[in-house]
């Protein structure tokens, strides 16, 4: 059996501490007026945050002897070194646990992938520790500690709690996650909703690096979408921003699992789209791959029933911009494997019910297989331990 993992506290021991490093995470390497630039910090402010942070190994100075001016201090790049310490991610989904051991920028250094045998909250733990020590002998051979556990759930998550109030795919409720797994594994954990998970890792260290105002809409076995604004990932007073799974799109379309008719997830969603495959072409479709097979096949019926989809797709994309005036979407989600089948559909309700300047919004699909879910998970870790549990409270 193993001991208990030993972590140590980030030196980052103020607020423009964290706020340097994580610049440098994003951006760098970066010089210190790059960093007292984009901080909005002073030159003397930058100096105090960068030297504990340099001492202790997480940030790296690259001196070139040949290149130093006569005058001043020099104007060395300063990058994070990734390999100062690691992380695991967790991403909880129906049907399977992944799990991914990542360094401090996030790059995934293992992964693993465990088929979920029962959704009850102990057979899950069980699931969690036993890929969470497969990734700790990982680390061993790292010669690195690991720092954190971050673990992404669907559903109404209450990240400041570490509770999971409702997962819908798991039948959770009111669940202590976050101290069940840091009873079970002895390391310290974040929960969090897994769409903002991922805005977490596409802000940090995807394409989200650099936007002050994006949105992240998944699509695939629900509608999610993470939300950030004025640069910070937003979860809202109830812990559900972001819920446009949940916007209606059609007064007299089908019912939704909310209670509502006419959802965009009642009509997106994967489970909604093998429905209504099976309603309209009469074909005993089994789940989302065969319902996509048909569709490709060229079977009119399913055809239609993904420009449905998109259409619902595009009108919900089109509220976030109206709402929100985002400089980008990020469209992800299992699925994008349907997306020929709906981007026409997509692009040309986005076009028209988005309003005026809000249409200019660059809308960019990006493919993302689960590894990078569990990366999203590992990022929360990331940001827990630089900036403490309670940022991304929103």
């Amino acid at each position: 059996m193993r001991s208990t993992p030993r972590t140590e506290a980030f030196p980052a021991h103020t607020p423009a501490a964290a706020q340097i490093f994580t610049t440098v995470l994003s951006h760098g390497p970066l010089t210190r007026s790059d960093m007292a630039g984009r901080a909005g910090l002073s030159a003397a402010a930058v100096t105090k945050a960068v030297r504990p942070l340099i001492e202790a190994g997480y940030l790296v100075e690259h001196v070139d002897d040949e290149a130093r001016p006569s005058l001043g201090r020099p104007a060395n790049p300063v990058r994070v070194d990734g390999g100062r310490a690691l992380f695991i991610g967790v991403k909880v989904t129906g049907d399977e646990i992944i799990a991914v051991l990542t360094d401090l920028c996030c790059r995934i250094r293992a992964a693993r992938h465990l088929p979920l045998a029962a959704r009850d909250p102990k057979a899950v733990l069980a699931s969690i520790a036993s890929l969470v020590h497969e990734l700790l002998a990982e680390a061993d051979g790292f010669g690195v500690q690991v720092q954190g556990l971050g673990v992404a759930v669907s559903g109404d998550v209450d990240r400041a709690a570490g509770d999971v109030r409702f997962s819908p795919f798991l039948e959770w409720r009111d669940l202590p996650l976050a101290e069940l797994v840091e009873m079970t594994t002895g390391l310290p954990v974040t929960v969090d909703n897994d769409v903002r998970a991922l805005t977490v890792a596409e802000q940090w260290f995807g394409a989200g690096v650099g936007l002050s105002d994006f949105a992240v809409v998944t699509v695939g076995a629900g509608i999610g979408c993470g939300l950030v604004v004025h640069g910070k990932v937003v979860s809202g007073a109830h812990g559900v921003a972001g819920e446009i799974g949940h916007v209606v799109v059609d007064p007299t379309g089908p019912p939704c699992h909310c209670g509502n008719r006419g959802c965009v997830e009642a009509i997106a969603a994967d489970p909604a789209i093998v429905t209504a495959v099976r309603e309209t072409t009469g074909r005993p479709v089994a789940d989302a791959a065969q319902a996509l097979e048909l569709a490709h096949r060229g079977d009119p019926g399913a055809r239609q029933v993904y420009a449905r989809a998109g259409d619902a797709i595009g009108r919900a994309i089109a509220t976030v911009a109206n709402l929100l005036g985002p400089e980008r979407v990020i469209i992800s989600g299992e699925g994008l494997a349907a997306y020929d089948l709906f981007a026409e559909q997509i692009r040309d309700a986005f076009a028209v019910s988005a309003f005026g300047t809000a249409a200019r919004c660059d809308v960019l699909t990006r493919p993302l297989p689960f590894d990078e879910w569990a990366r999203g998970a590992a990022a929360t870790a990331i940001q827990s331990f630089i900036s403490g549990p309670n940022l991304g409270k929103g």
